[in-house]
């Protein structure tokens, strides 16, 4: 039987995607995350295992740019949101992905993302923020579905290349860090399972 642990030297492939009150990770809030955790079937082929997602709160002193707000969506107040403090919003991302790992044999996950240097960038803002312990993910290796639907579908945005790629988009959920994952996700198995079908990889 394939197994993932040997199919990306170690590492766990998962997807993650945050939205956010801006650009800047040291200064700017971190408002969702989500994670897309990746197992492999009998074939060999990739798939989406479990997704979590969270709403978190602007820590104290947070920068929020209504500009980014406009863009995602988000509505602070809305009764929805549940959000939770940040150390207790990497606790509920982080749990299931370091279980995944042992559970997969894998070494580490490593963070999978469309432009991935900004999601890492606020990820590991956080980590040092709330002194977290333990963090599954590798601190600065990634995997970028921009770069690989370049490669594999002449397509760098995310919602164009998910379209090439033969995947469902509706505009009017993009911007969830939880749809945004998800896509994410199938747009990385897309990727690498046609790579499979032509090398045997």
């Amino acid at each position: 039987m394939p197994l993932i642990s040997e199919r990306f030297r170690g590492f766990l492939p998962v997807v993650v995607d945050m939205e956010t009150g801006g650009f800047h990770a040291a200064t700017d809030a971190l408002l969702e995350m989500a994670a897309c955790i990746l197992c492999m079937d009998d074939f060999g082929r990739l798939k989406i295992a479990e997704t979590v997602s969270v709403d978190v709160a602007p820590f104290p002193g947070a920068n929020i740019d209504p500009r980014a707000l406009d863009f995602t969506g988000i509505d602070l107040d809305d009764p929805k949101r549940e959000p939770l403090p940040e150390k207790e919003a990497l606790r509920r991302i982080c749990t299931p992905v370091r279980k995944a790992v042992k559970a997969t044999g894998c070494q580490r996950a490593v963070l999978v993302g469309h432009n991935p240097a900004f999601d890492l960038g606020f990820y590991n803002a956080a980590v040092e923020r709330t002194d977290f312990r333990r963090s599954p993910f590798h601190p600065f290796s990634s995997f970028d579905t921009a770069t690989l639907g370049g490669l594999a579908f002449g397509q760098t945005v995310l919602s164009r290349a998910a379209q090439a790629a033969g995947l469902d988009w509706d505009s009017s959920q993009a911007h969830s860090a939880r749809y945004d994952a998800i896509k994410t996700a199938e747009l990385f198995c897309a990727v690498v399972n046609r790579w499979k079908i032509l090398t045997g990889m």
